[in-house]
C-alpha cells in the first residue's frame, strides 16, 4: 500500500513533517520526493497539477523572495511562465503534495491528505 504514494518533500518544513508523520501514523511510508534536491521539470509539474486539478498559480508559494524577485504576482503571467518560474526555482512550489495515482492533494492544512487515504 505504501508503494502506492509518492510525497513531495522539504525536511525543513514543519507541514512536510506533520505530513510524514500522519501517513506513518496510517502505516504509510510513502516513497518521499525531495524536491528541493531533485527539482521535477516542467512536464513533470505539469502532470503534477493535472492531477491537483488546479492552476499552476495555486502551487506557487507567494512568500518566497523568488517570487517578488521574479514578478510572480503579475496576473498577465500565463500557465507556461509560471511553471518554468517553478521548475526554475522550486522553493516556489507548495508543499507538501501526496500523490495517489492519478490524484493529489496539498498538504495545507495537513487533514487534506485524508482525502488521497483509504
Amino acid at each position: 500500500m505504501s508503494d502506492d504514494y509518492l510525497l513531495f518533500h522539504n525536511p525543513r518544513c514543519s507541514k512536510s513533517r506533520a505530513a510524514l508523520a500522519l501517513l506513518g501514523m496510517r502505516g504509510i511510508t510513502p516513497r518521499l520526493v525531495r524536491y528541493l534536491d531533485t527539482p521535477p521539470g516542467a512536464d513533470a509539474l505539469r502532470l503534477l497539477l493535472r492531477r491537483l486539478e488546479l492552476p499552476a498559480r495555486d502551487l506557487l508559494r507567494s512568500g518566497e523572495a523568488a517570487y517578488a524577485a521574479l514578478g510572480l504576482n503579475d496576473p498577465a503571467l500565463d500557465e507556461d511562465a509560471i511553471i518554468d518560474a517553478m521548475a526554475a526555482h522550486p522553493e516556489l512550489i507548495e508543499r507538501p503534495v501526496l500523490v495517489r495515482g492519478e490524484r493529489a492533494v496539498i498538504g495545507r492544512p495537513t487533514e487534506r491528505l485524508l482525502t488521497l487515504l483509504d
